[in-house]
């Protein structure tokens, strides 16, 4: 793997750990138990069975925290200490210069990735909590898993590829936070407006 591929797949994995961080160390630590990739020595850890069952674990508690309106937020928030980190660590190892067990370059670029998809999956959590009825969360809940799952099948195939992929739904994401913080507006100057109404 040429360093544009590498460099995409570091950052293509920082920004999974922001959307879900137990998915995807439990998913680079099946792939380097099974084989299917070399891991770097900073990441062997990741394939240790103890590692393997605490994620799968977590894996299944998020899945089912996630669904629920306002115990998602308060899961985002608390993971706020946990993704971003974690996100970092996967990309400094992921380009580690032979020899060394992180990049410096790679922990500042994957914090930013993690850092990047966490606050915009938090973000609009909380708008679509605003929400008054729950499809909205399950919708967005279940449309977060599928897209986790076929990244982390992609990525190691096409990095890049998927990078792109990632940007392209970063900016969706973006668009959609802006999209609910201005619905958001409208339907609090709609209440305001009424209220100042004469009776």
């Amino acid at each position: 793997m040429d360093s544009t591929h590498l460099f995409a797949l570091a950052l293509a994995l920082a920004w999974l750990c922001g959307l879900r961080v137990y998915l995807t160390v439990l998913a680079v630590g099946l792939a380097g138990m099974t084989g299917a990739v070399e891991l770097p020595p900073a990441l062997a850890v990741c394939s240790s069975p103890w590692v393997l069952s605490v994620a799968g674990v977590l894996t299944l508690v998020e899945f089912s925290a996630d669904k629920i309106p306002g115990v998602d937020s308060v899961w985002d928030l608390l993971h706020t200490l946990l993704r971003v980190p974690v996100g970092a660590l996967l990309a400094g190892a992921t380009l580690a210069a032979p020899g060394d067990s992180m990049s410096t370059l790679g922990l500042l670029a994957g914090g930013g990735a993690a850092l990047l998809s966490h606050g915009l999956k938090s973000g609009s959590r909380v708008l679509i909590n605003a929400s008054p009825e729950p499809a909205s969360n399950w919708t967005a809940s279940l449309g977060e898993d599928a897209l986790a799952l076929t990244a982390l099948w992609f990525v190691v195939q096409n990095p890049l590829l998927t990078l792109c992929a990632l940007v392209a739904a970063s900016v969706l994401g973006f668009a959609l936070v802006i999209w609910l913080l201005r619905l958001l507006a409208r339907r609090l100057g709609g209440r305001r407006a009424s209220s100042t109404e004469p009776a």
